[in-house]
């Protein structure tokens, strides 16, 4: 009987120990995120009600500041792309010369960007309202669309990009604010957006410590491919069991994760898999590859367009010619076919709801994207602008 109490007391003491363990490191890691800052709830609420989505989500998400400036740390950004909402944060933390310093010393060469880059960096880097709208720009650009991407920074075409080139959004991000009727809150800041001038992480990496290096086309190619690699391994990674596969039911979640269904709708899509003849876990190169179908999106969409209005809906069958067109090997992710189907063939006879589907789809990977004038076509249009001048 002592026996069994003293089990029992030691059990209660160990799960005691380890939910303060728990807490304390919960604590640590929101203290480091967030640390100080001025700004009030009201204020910043206040701040934010003019501002784009892609600003919106850029100071929800950015828990440093430096030079009264505001950034988004590389862990920050990842989450920003990953998750619906940040971490709670009262406050961003204020970094000092040193600190900076310490993380552009700490920032390797382009010419070894890998697919752990984001990840490595952490909370020690620095990312700018620039960078990031080159980020969501090129993240879920299709891997045909590259050149034409890099194209669009080469204002001078002489197939290299030099830092002054990668910064011509300064001018188009300024003329943005000075045309937009923002009030008074909210032109503040987007003061602390517009004018960064140190050489934040990506920069370093782009362009070295000095900022006197330039990027190539091939650079160029590694990087945004590592970026989109980087992002796909840690969402496939969260579902994962075994590092290796994820089940039919978690691949169809990753596909819900963005979308704003009610809860009963959720799982009456996710209940439709029930109706799978064969269920087999998905691999990583099958995720990636459906990932890739999905990111020639203008492309998808008009085959879907035209297979609906010659019938009304989309079988089985022209779904998966769908596909074809934006994919070589369509056979490697014929499954995937099959789940996709079944989660949008609301009344089981064959047919796919178009509609839905596409919002899904959409939502999934347009959701940073903000439909004023921000982001990719900016760019284009403000490089374009450029081109002319020379």
């Amino acid at each position: 009987m002592a026996s069994t109490v003293l089990k029992a007391a030691f059990l209660i003491g160990s799960g005691f120990a380890t939910a303060l363990f728990y807490t304390r490191i919960r604590k640590v890691q929101e203290n480091n995120r967030c640390t100080t800052s001025n700004r009030t709830t009201a204020e910043a609420e206040t701040a934010i009600a003019d501002l784009t989505r892609n600003e919106r989500r850029f100071l929800q998400f950015a828990s440093v500041e430096y030079g009264w400036q505001i950034y988004m740390t590389p862990q920050d950004f990842l989450q920003s792309v990953l998750e619906r909402y940040p971490l709670p944060c009262l406050r961003r933390r204020i970094l000092t010369d040193n600190e900076v310093s310490q993380f552009q010393a700490a920032v390797s060469p382009v010419s070894q960007s890998n697919v752990n880059f984001f990840r490595n960096a952490s909370d020690k880097g620095i990312i700018s309202f620039m960078d990031y709208l080159f980020l969501i720009s090129v993240l879920t650009r299709p891997e045909s669309g590259f050149r034409l991407a890099f194209n669009m920074f080469d204002i001078d075409g002489n197939h290299r990009i030099n830092r002054k080139e990668f910064l011509v959004a300064r001018k188009l991000l300024g003329n943005s604010i000075r045309q937009r009727k923002v009030n008074v809150d909210a032109r503040k800041t987007l003061t602390q957006l517009e004018y960064s001038t140190a050489m934040t992480t990506l920069q370093v990496h782009f362009f070295g410590i000095e900022g006197s290096g330039s990027l190539s086309y091939e650079e160029f190619h590694h990087f945004v491919k590592n970026l989109q690699t980087e992002i796909l391994q840690i969402e496939f990674g969260r579902y994962s069991q075994n590092g290796v596969s994820i089940t039919d039911e978690n691949f169809a979640r990753i596909l819900l994760r963005y979308t704003h269904l009610e809860p009963h709708h959720y799982e009456t899509i996710i209940g439709r898999l029930s109706s799978l003849e064969n269920h087999h876990e998905v691999s990583y190169e099958e995720f990636e590859q459906f990932c890739k179908v999905l990111r020639n999106m203008k492309d998808f969409v008009l085959a879907m367009r035209v297979f609906h209005s010659l019938n009304g809906s989309i079988s089985r069958d022209e779904f998966s010619r769908a596909v074809t067109i934006c994919s070589d090997s369509v056979m490697k992710i014929e499954h995937l076919i099959d789940i996709v189907f079944a989660m949008f063939d609301e009344n089981g006879d064959g047919r796919m709801s178009y509609d839905k589907f596409l919002l899904v789809i959409k939502n999934h990977f347009q959701f940073l994207n903000d439909r004023r004038l921000v982001g990719w076509k900016a760019f284009k249009r403000c490089c374009r602008r450029e081109i002319r001048r020379t």
